[in-house]
């Protein structure tokens, strides 16, 4: 049975943060329950091949989609809550009449 895939946007970012000492391997691996050795491997091979290192066969998502993506996600949960509050608050003004 394979093991978790991550992709290599997520193996850079987390390489990143244990080699500019931001937060400890020990932290990292507990905060993402990614094993503290596979975090200390990405680390290496990002160290050695920088941006070049993380090949893989998947595809990978640009940061800027990304980010897109995310936003997109935010907007809508937004909408979403802010609907509730519209709908909360006129329940409100109706039960005080």
């Amino acid at each position: 049975m394979p093991g978790k895939r991550y992709d290599r946007q997520f193996k850079l970012s987390a390489s990143a943060l244990i080699l500019d000492g931001k937060v400890s391997v020990k932290e990292l691996s507990e905060q993402l329950d990614v094993p503290d050795s596979t975090l200390r491997r990405w680390a290496s091979e990002y160290e050695k091949n920088g941006e070049d290192a993380f090949p893989g066969k998947g595809k990978p998502i640009p940061n800027k989609d990304y980010e897109i993506l995310r936003l997109k996600k935010e907007n809508e949960e937004l909408r979403r809550e802010n609907d509730l509050l519209k709908k909360f608050r006129a329940f409100l003004r109706q039960s005080s009449l």
